[in-house]
């Protein structure tokens, strides 16, 4: 049997760390963009530690931003792998305010967070059209359900990525190709201090559970299709 393949952005640390170690477990090729590859080393040294008989990650350096460098990268990857069997698009920046900033980090912001993960499902989703299978998770955020003051830049860019999910759902499901976005409140990372959340970090959703909430979501028949998964912290349900 061929080794199943998984691409990840965003996979150094908090969900996406988290994600790595899944997939690492089941010994899935791990296909990583990263924005600085020589910023991995601890990254390597951990999933090393953790599962030393995996295979090597493939690393790329890519910064999200760059729509053409990010290409020429995709473009690799999709010449040196017949089959993607994941696509995990956790690659995502914060910005606080909505109506305060500049349009030129606006955009940068929806660079990343959406323009680039459609640049991403664009190359991949053929590749898994001609396999006949795959699964793409976008992670997304309970901001992109419901709207927040003081957070509208960054909230309409996960309703975007929701949206954009959605509509994937719908149009990739004949073809055996899931999606499903994820859509969790605080989560234990940097972001969400970014976010100014006033709960405790035990408090919060663990990066863990996005990669249990996957496990689930790969569990199940090829015949049951879940479009999205909002996952609320106990004690920020308002």
């Amino acid at each position: 049997m061929n080794q199943k393949t998984v691409l990840i952005t965003g996979a150094n640390r908090g969900i996406g760390l988290a994600i790595s170690h899944y997939f690492a477990s089941k010994d899935y090729q791990l296909i990583i963009i990263s924005r600085d590859k020589s910023k991995l080393g601890d990254f390597i040294e951990d999933l090393n530690d953790s599962f030393p008989y995996m295979t090597e990650p493939d690393i790329y350096e890519s910064d999200l931003s760059d729509q053409f460098t990010l290409q020429n990268v995709l473009n690799a990857i999709k010449d040196k792998y017949d089959v993607i069997d994941i696509l995990v698009n956790n690659a995502g920046v914060y910005q606080k305010g909505t109506l305060d900033g500049d349009i030129d980090s606006y955009k940068e912001l929806m660079q990343v967070n959406v323009n680039a993960p459609m640049q991403i499902i664009k190359t991949i989703v053929p590749v898994m059209k001609q396999q006949g299978h795959g699964y793409i998770f976008n992670i997304a955020s309970r901001a992109g359900k419901i709207g927040f003051a003081e957070s509208g830049t960054y909230v309409s860019s996960k309703f975007a990525l929701v949206g954009l999910s959605e509509s994937l759902y719908r149009e990739l499901a004949t073809h055996g190709i899931k999606v499903t976005a994820l859509c969790p409140s605080y989560v234990n990372t940097t972001m969400a201090i970014d976010a100014g959340a006033t709960i405790s970090p035990e408090e919060m959703i663990q990066p863990v559970d996005l990669a249990n909430t996957i496990d689930y979501l790969l569990g199940l028949s090829q015949a049951a299709l879940v479009k999205e998964v909002v996952i609320e912290c106990r004690y920020a349900v308002g």
